[in-house]
């Protein structure tokens, strides 16, 4: 079971002035809930090297058991430092790909040529496509081999606008993530604010918040293992 992870290389929150990259705790739990059910695990990034982490997932009221295991795994760090360039990066050999959050991946990933192209080759292999939170941006344009949008009349869900008006986002981020799918013909679908809830649905499997990242990663192992 060969998994690759995808982060952003996107440091800047628009013009806001402000920080942004990827969320702490979507990469951590998936992270080791692939680890401890066996998958060798390879990081890749637009950039290479180290991608930024959002500070803000850094507070004390979004650690969890394994952002603290992280922290104290010098291994996982060392892979973190050394993410390989996305463009370096093909699709042979790998079992599937996940997306981890942060509001990172909508300034890059959204609209990154090599990693679209990565989704629908794993996707036309017949391999699942996961996200979680903004990472679900990703997938928006990724299309099949005949030029239909991957999430076309499929469900799929993301941070919600209702999310994205409660951490006072929504007049700052480039578009809405569930808008975009809603335009691109995805069937959208939400639970309440900061709910885990994530949805699979053929090859696709995706999570809405941080929440949900547990569960994402727990369909994505599922579909897998089956």
């Amino acid at each position: 079971m060969k998994i690759l992870m995808v982060l952003t290389s996107h440091a800047d929150f628009g013009d806001t002035g402000n920080p942004t990259g990827f969320w702490l705790e979507e990469f951590a739990t998936p992270y080791y809930s692939f680890l401890d059910a066996g998958a060798e695990i390879t990081l890749a990034s637009p950039k290479g090297g180290l991608p930024p982490v959002d500070p803000a997932s850094r507070q004390d009221q979004f650690l969890t058991d394994a952002t603290h295991r992280f922290d104290e795994d010098k291994v996982a760090q060392n892979l973190l430092e050394k993410t390989k360039r996305l463009s370096d990066v093909t699709p042979d050999g790998f079992d599937a790909v996940f997306y981890p959050g942060g509001h990172g991946p909508l300034w890059d990933l959204a609209s990154d040529d090599h990693s679209l192209a990565l989704i629908s080759s794993l996707y036309a292999q017949g391999k699942p496509v996961a996200a979680v939170c903004h990472g679900t941006a990703a997938l928006l344009h990724a299309k099949t081999a005949d030029g239909k949008h991957l999430i076309e009349g499929v469900e799929i869900t993301a941070f919600t606008d209702g999310e994205e008006l409660e951490v006072g986002a929504s007049d700052y981020v480039p578009f809405s993530v569930e808008q975009g799918a809603i335009k691109l013909g995805a069937k959208f679908r939400k639970a309440g604010n900061w709910s885990s809830f994530a949805v699979r649905d053929g090859l696709l499997i995706t999570g809405q918040n941080p929440q949900s990242s547990e569960a994402a990663a727990k369909l994505l192992i599922e579909s897998l293992q089956a």
